[in-house]
């Protein structure tokens, strides 16, 4: 009976246990259902499935809310276009011209500006041109003046009284261009003087690749700077910039039967201009516009407005070359002037120009202001004017005389030499003939000058005068001009370089305890040429006679290839 009962028992106790395996088996066999019906694996897809729908429905939301957004703000803009009308584009064109301004002019970038400046009393207005353009001005300046002798006599008086630092100026003699245009009649009051800003890319130095012209009786209002920098928006065939012209004189409708002369529109005013030398002789400028003159001679008989008259008769064949300048750049108050047109507030203001033989007699309803702005710039102390321009200090002043330092040069004939270390070894073995003053037994003529006996006992730099042909070794800084490329090979390449030098107001200053010595060496492939061959040497005197004939025009000083002197 005990047997039985814990059969029994242990029957009992086994069921649960065998029940709890069975499930387990079972679970692991076919997976748990969950209260749907969906066994573990599909419970798992299903919740993925739910957690990506609730990140498509958050996405839409937020999609939702940015459309909404967006509409709204068209919304406004559509409100506001309708009621602002052009003021939108108005700021539209504002913040694309913010975006696409033209950079600041390098403050130590120099700007080249010339002014013809001969007969009509025209030295007496330039000094007030001059006033307003300092007066503004941040950047170092070069004024190239093409003037008569008592010009260039009052102007060079003026810039060494007043001694304004980063101001250099160059002289070019009005009578040596003359030829150039004296050909073509002329009725406007300037004489032949009027024509010569159309030989500005011959009579300008040939590195010069760019240049604001002006008239005499212009007054600045703004930093001139700002109009050079409109340079970089010309494009690369635009060569000349220009305002267009604000009275009706080109229209031909200022009185009957007036016949002017051809032009684009309403014609372009020379008193402001943008000249981009370089482009100008890439097309053969001077033959350009003589053509183009003598043509229209043949009908017109001469001209009315000097050289604006055939500047415009060039644009009419060639619009390509002009950029046009914003009005505000040359204000014209001359007698059938439109110019108000070009100025609502005083700031608008950048150049006026007193384009009437009347000068400020003129007849305009703002005369007065204009009158006021003039005289405060003909009554401004010159002197004033004189202040630094912080940071260039590599800008010139022109109260400093330019300098050449020459080096004397000795050479010897032995190919082994013990360089001398000082002037007085130097001069010990010039005494025993191991050294010679160079050349001195070929070309005595290109070093000459130097003065070697006084060199001998110097103690101190010294001046010596220029002659033709001197060509010796110098020290200068190397902003100079570049040597002359007709003159490649043998021949005259010193010689020329030491001319354009003296040309431009260079001393020649010996420097008493340096020097060079010449080594001897087998003669060169170039100077074989020049001893042997005639052609070479005709084709180098051909060189010379134009090189000099240049150089004199460029200067206004008279050289000659074959004179021992220079005539001043």
């Amino acid at each position: 009976m005990r047997k039985r009962r814990v059969v029994v028992f242990s029957v009992a106790c086994c069921l649960p246990a065998l029940f709890l395996l069975y499930l387990a088996s079972s679970d692991e066999d076919m997976g748990a259902d969950n209260f749907l019906g969906f066994t573990r694996r599909e419970a798992k897809l299903a919740e993925r499935v739910r957690e990506v729908e609730e990140q498509n429905q958050l996405l839409r939301r937020q999609l939702s809310i940015s459309q909404n957004h967006l509409l709204s703000v068209m919304s406004e803009n559509q409100n506001d276009s309708q009621t602002f009308g052009t003021k939108e584009e108005e700021s539209s064109q504002k913040t694309v011209l913010c975006a696409n301004q033209e950079p600041e002019v390098p403050k130590c970038e120099v700007i080249h500006i010339a002014i013809v400046c001969a007969g009509y009393n025209s030295s007496r207005s330039v000094v007030t041109l001059i006033k307003s353009i300092l007066f503004y001005r941040k950047n170092p300046l070069h004024f190239h003046f093409i003037a008569d002798s008592v010009a260039q006599l009052i102007l060079q008086t003026l810039v060494s009284t007043w001694n304004v630092p980063g101001v250099d100026v160059s002289f070019y003699l009005a009578d040596n261009l003359q030829a150039e245009v004296s050909w073509i009649p002329n009725k406007h009051y300037s004489g032949v003087y009027g024509l010569m800003k159309l030989v500005l890319p011959r009579a300008l130095p040939e590195t010069l690749e760019k240049v604001i012209v002006l008239d005499t009786d212009v007054t600045f209002a703004t930093d001139i700077a700002e109009l050079w920098r409109i340079f970089r928006k010309l494009s690369a065939k635009q060569a000349i910039g220009l305002v267009e012209n604000q009275s009706d004189w080109y229209l031909g409708k200022l009185w009957k039967n007036h016949r002017p002369w051809p032009a684009l529109g309403r014609g372009f005013n020379t008193g402001v201009i943008l000249l981009h030398l370089k482009k100008l002789r890439d097309i053969s400028w001077m033959q350009m516009w003589r053509l183009i003159a003598e043509k229209e001679l043949l009908s017109m008989l001469s001209t009315s407005l000097a050289d604006q008259d055939i500047f415009n008769a060039v644009l009419k064949q060639h619009p390509y070359l002009i950029y046009k300048l914003p009005c505000q750049w040359n204000v014209q108050l001359s007698d059938n002037t439109l110019s108000e047109i070009c100025y609502t507030e005083v700031q608008d203001l950048k150049v006026i120009h007193w384009n009437s033989p009347k000068k400020l007699k003129v007849k305009n309803k703002h005369v007065e202001f204009f009158r006021n702005l003039y005289l405060t710039f003909l009554e401004y102390d010159g002197n004033l004017l004189r202040r630094e321009l912080i940071g260039c200090n590599n800008s010139k002043v022109t109260h400093v005389q330019e300098a050449a330092l020459i080096v004397p040069a000795f050479e010897t004939q032995r190919y082994r030499l013990t360089f001398p270390k000082s002037k007085a070894e130097l001069l010990s073995m010039l005494d025993m003939g191991t050294l010679f003053t160079f050349r001195y037994h070929v070309w005595t003529r290109g070093h000459a000058p130097t003065n070697y006996a006084k060199w001998r006992t110097a103690t101190t730099p010294y001046r010596v005068q220029w002659e033709l042909d001197f060509e010796p070794y110098i020290v200068v800084r190397r902003d100079v001009p570049e040597y002359d490329r007709r003159f490649v090979g043998f021949g005259w390449n010193k010689v020329s370089h030491i001319m354009e030098l003296y040309a431009q107001g260079y001393e020649f200053v010996v420097l008493p305890n340096a020097f060079i010595v010449h080594m001897p060496h087998a003669p060169s492939f170039d100077i074989a040429k020049f001893r042997s061959s005639s052609q070479y040497r005709k084709c180098l005197k051909v060189l010379k006679t134009e090189f000099v004939r240049d150089i004199s025009r460029r200067y206004g000083k008279q050289f000659s290839a074959e004179k021992k002197k220079l005539s001043r």
